[in-house]
């Protein structure tokens, strides 16, 4: 066993600090551009809230391109999944366990089918995609009729716009205690996770952090946190949308870091060939990874349907493009074989914060469009460049 030296820790992780740093300095210039309106309680609350539904489908899309494929087709699934919740809570009455249970049943279908035709029939993913992205908007459209179907229920809603509840504070006196309960939850168990990580690498004598760095790793990521947690407690909370990008944000990194199927994930994304040879049913695992893309686009779309208070023909246009890019930012590689869902997370809330803060600006979608497409730009010739740089 070999303890890596701070410099190699640091160049290893380059990328995710990156992120992170970014993300820091785009809150600053935004709260210096809007007169502090930026970090406020209020605006940092509905930062989270927006970045909810982008947040789940780019955990997901980030391990579809870890496995070397691409799903074009999420905005439409978010829509599709998105109406169908709508029509069976407002045209036919149905209640709200059993349309989130047909909702996300219609997920995993889609899932299913785009997973058959690039599993076993070896369409690229590319095309089978695109076409679901036709396919389904299409379906969108018959559903709707092109008009809005509204209102959902006030428990629906809650989904997407509702906040926990105090524990002990109490309700409407200006600060809820949930959200800095949950903060020292969420670092308890980073905490866990990153010790159980230096322990398992430990036990195969494979590198491992200096004790120094990954002290001062748990220390900022959870001063960070609880930070965040105590400017949301001083407005309404912790979103449930947010607590539950959260909880699959947890879910999802422990699957791919320490399961069996999250390992075979990368090694296909890293090289297909070897992953083969080893045994690795690739069929099988990309089409599980297709039903679980298709489960989480239910999730994002019941989460953005509740926010909205309706089930439209254009909700989730464009979603693939925010999300996709989201996982990039986040250091997802286009090439495979690499990435984070936390790094995703973070991708997301940086889209989000361009969005959010420009929209305070009240700067035209115009100057939106050509800032997130330039940062993606750069996030990708970042992979692309240090992705030479190892190979030199």
């Amino acid at each position: 066993m070999k303890t890596s030296t701070i410099k190699t820790e640091l160049s290893k992780n380059a990328r995710q600090y990156t992120m992170v740093l970014i993300l820091v300095a785009i809150a600053i210039v935004f709260a210096i551009l809007t007169g502090g309106t930026f970090l406020t309680s209020r605006n940092i609350s509905n930062l989270f809230l927006q970045a909810s539904a982008i947040g789940i489908v780019a955990i997901s899309v980030s391990l579809v391109l870890v496995a070397g494929e691409i799903d074009l087709s999420i905005g439409s699934c978010v829509g599709l999944t998105g109406a169908v919740a709508a029509t069976l809570m407002v045209n036919m009455g149905w209640s709200i366990i059993p349309t989130i249970l047909v909702t996300v049943a219609v997920g995993v279908g889609i899932g299913c089918w785009q997973g058959f035709w690039v599993a076993f029939r070896k369409v690229p993913s590319f095309i089978v995609t695109l076409a679901g992205s036709l396919i389904f908007r299409g379906i969108v459209y018959g559903i709707t009729r092109g008009m809005t179907i509204a209102p959902m229920t006030d428990e629906f809603k809650a989904i997407g716009q509702g906040y926990i509840p105090p524990i002990f504070s109490a309700e409407g006196s200006g600060f809820n205690d949930t959200a800095i309960i949950i903060g020292v939850v969420i670092c308890v168990i980073f905490a866990v996770m990153q010790i159980r990580q230096e322990n398992s690498r430990k036990r195969y004598h494979l590198g491992v952090a200096p004790k120094g760095m990954l002290i001062a790793k748990i220390v900022i990521v959870s001063i960070v946190v609880i930070g965040i947690m105590a400017i949301l407690s001083l407005n309404l909370g912790l979103s449930y949308a947010f607590l539950l990008l959260i909880i699959l944000a947890v879910l999802f990194s422990f699957i791919s870091n320490n399961t069996a199927f999250g390992r075979q994930i990368y090694a296909i994304g890293g090289n297909r060939e070897a992953a083969r040879l080893s045994g690795i049913n690739i069929k099988k695992r990309l089409f599980l990874l297709f039903v679980v893309m298709g489960t989480m686009c239910a999730a994002s779309g019941i989460v953005y349907t509740a926010r909205i208070n309706a089930g439209t023909a254009a909700a989730g246009q464009n979603m693939e493009l925010d999300a996709i890019a989201a996982a990039v930012i986040g250091g997802t590689s286009t090439m495979g074989g690499e990435g984070s869902v936390f790094g995703a997370v973070i991708g997301a809330l940086i889209m989000t914060a361009i969005d959010n803060g420009m929209s305070l600006m009240n700067l035209d979608n115009t100057f939106q469009y050509v800032v997130k497409g330039l940062v993606l730009l750069l996030a990708v010739w970042m992979d692309v460049a240090t992705r030479k740089k190892v190979i030199s």
